[in-house]
């Protein structure tokens, strides 16, 4: 009698006979658990490779928090310094029309169109820079006055000051914003458009050539937007799996926090990044627990290693 009348305290105290050790319906929310954060990140990373041109760049621009800027230099040529530049763009342009010549096999009427569509590109680009000269001007001289503030030690430590260099910035990202979109369109319509220039049997035996934008740091969206969905679906699928989950857990954990300290602190409503939060301290559960033990390929790797470290694979 006194096992049923103390039934309703053992489950709000826990079910388990020992609070160290997990229950059956401990494991199977764990499994669950693993399960719909796996099938989470796998279908994250199909969209985005699916979506073809996904990237993290609106994210990471419009970051904020005490990390705001480190995460805003994540995005490729966040200050424009590259896409201003006329000699590098123009010399980029030309080795992406020689490297894209070599790669079908143009013949010479092919390869005088590839230079035509160069000059094109190149004089479309040149007019966006000679027509929007005092917007240039003004984002440089703008960025120019941020980094003199952010060197200021004294400056850093007002929060009135902080805020003025937020709006400052803001204010220069939105007028210059229109500029680099037209400047980014031309890069595109120019990959395009030398794509176009190879035959149909051409294009039938290789793939399109992309116009790689040239590396500027050891780790920005150029090479982010690249990983992040190969890197989604594997996490999806090691976890999945239940194949090595606590490495797999750990690193969604990281990708999640990440994603939660550049939106810090974070506001309400569906964009809110409380929920990244969340499932990274879920993530974190199902490493600390082993979760992919339970109904997952790490239990027979567990077996393996406990037998060639001399214990009893049956005991727990």
């Amino acid at each position: 009698m006194a096992k049923y009348l103390l039934s309703p305290l053992r489950l709000a105290v826990g079910w388990g006979i020992s609070p160290r050790l997990l229950g059956t319906i401990a494991v199977v929310m764990l499994t669950l658990l693993r399960l719909t954060i796996g099938w989470h990140f796998i279908s994250e990373g199909i969209d985005k490779y699916q979506a073809g041109n996904w990237s993290a760049k609106p994210f990471f621009a419009n970051a904020s928090g005490p990390f705001a800027g480190h995460f805003r230099q994540l995005v490729w040529d966040y200050d424009g310094t590259m896409r201003l530049d006329v000699d590098q763009t123009e010399l980029n342009w030309a080795y992406y029309r020689d490297q894209i010549s070599d790669h079908y096999g143009f013949d010479e009427k092919q390869k005088a169109e590839a230079h035509n569509n160069y000059s094109m590109a190149a004089k479309q680009y040149e007019q966006v820079l000679e027509l929007k000269a005092n917007e240039i001007q003004e984002f440089q001289l703008g960025l120019g006055r941020i980094e003199e503030l952010d060197g200021d030690a004294v400056a850093s430590g007002v929060s009135s000051l902080s805020g003025q260099r937020e709006s400052v910035r803001k204010e220069l990202s939105q007028k210059i914003a229109p500029v680099f979109d037209q400047i980014d369109a031309i890069w595109e319509n120019y990959e395009t458009a030398q794509n176009k220039v190879a035959t149909a049997e051409q294009q039938a035996r290789h793939l399109a050539y992309p116009l790689v934008r040239p590396r500027l740091k050891m780790m920005d969206t150029s090479v982010i937007d690249s990983i992040v969905p190969y890197f989604d679906m594997l996490v999806g699928w090691c976890l999945l799996l239940g194949l090595f989950t606590p490495v797999a857990a750990l690193a969604a954990a990281g990708f999640l926090g990440s994603v939660f300290l550049s939106q810090y602190p974070p506001v309400t409503g569906p964009t809110s990044s409380n929920y990244q939060l969340i499932e990274c301290m879920a993530c974190l559960v199902l490493a600390a627990t082993g979760a992919g033990r339970f109904a997952g390929l790490d239990f027979f790797l567990h077996l393996i290693i406990r037998k060639f470290n001399g214990g009893d694979a049956t005991t727990a």
